[in-house]
């Protein structure tokens, strides 16, 4: 007591109070960046190869896919390589598909840790999030380099739509990611429930076709499906001549925002009874 009311204990309050604020400055940080570390020598460490699994497996999935649908769809509905235009749709799903499932099990994956104070779920969501975004925006641009290298095909790119439609499926991802969290934690069930209800987007995402091509009495149900209107943007970027007038990124961000409010909300409220199921 008496050191809080003596001016020496007052100065002594004074000078150690800045220390505590720097020493608190960077917690989020270095926790995240631990666990990032953490999950890529597990993802990838243990592996031959390592990273470079992280790009050959799309590219493989993309040339056999590509491949049989080639053999069914010799004419791509934009430019003239199917490649390309099945490319330019699946890239996109699959960022919005990876983000959305590593953050929603991002508990379930650090829940052995989340028991030390001076790692929290925000770290542990940040951390899936930023390794799953840097991976597969890396791995989009080395299989565009690598499509340039190989093929014949002059693109004329657009940079603006196609980081607008990358932008946005990462906070799609994030948002629904988040909002999982929570349902993963509290219905286990909806892991399965889920992934069913999933599957459907494959085809009605635009991937293998375009918005435009489709009956009008479709296009009023597919309007409501965020990938179409990212998928569109992107396609912008990669085809000069093609313009996506339905697309709304604010219908897109809407959507997100609302899902990572509600998540975040919800995951504060109840990340500890989460943790303890």
């Amino acid at each position: 007591m008496s050191d809080i009311s003596s001016p020496t204990g007052t100065a002594q309050g004074a000078l150690r109070a800045p220390n505590r604020g720097v020493n608190r400055s960077f917690p989020t940080f270095r926790a995240t960046l631990a666990l990032i570390l953490r999950e890529m020598a597990t993802r990838y460490g243990r592996s031959p190869g390592g990273y470079v699994w992280a790009v050959l497996e799309p590219l493989g999935m993309i040339i056999v896919l590509a491949a049989a649908f080639n053999l069914l769809v010799r004419v791509p509905p934009l430019g003239n390589n199917f490649i390309l235009f099945f490319a330019t749709g699946l890239l996109p799903f699959q960022l919005y598909g990876a983000l959305n499932n590593n953050v929603a099990r991002a508990m379930n994956f650090s829940r052995a840790l989340l028991f030390y104070p001076a790692v929290t779920w925000v770290d542990a969501l940040l951390a899936r999030f930023t390794l799953t975004l840097l991976t597969d925006v890396l791995v989009m641009l080395l299989l565009l380099i690598v499509f340039v290298s190989v093929s014949d095909v002059t693109l004329f790119l657009d940079v603006g739509p196609i980081m607008l439609g990358i932008g946005l499926a990462a906070a799609l991802g994030l948002g629904v990611g988040v909002f999982n969290c929570v349902l993963f934690g509290f219905f286990p069930v909806w892991m399965n429930v889920w992934s069913i209800m999933n599957r459907p987007l494959f085809f009605a995402s635009g991937i293998l076709f375009l918005f435009e091509d489709m009956p009008e009495f479709i296009q009023v149900y597919l309007w409501y499906n965020p990938l179409i209107h990212i998928i569109g943007l992107i396609r912008t970027g990669f085809y000069p001549t093609y313009e996506a007038d339905y697309a709304s990124p604010l219908y897109v961000l809407s959507i997100a925002a609302i899902l990572l409010f509600f998540g975040v909300m919800l995951m504060g409220r109840f990340h500890r009874e989460i943790l303890n199921r």
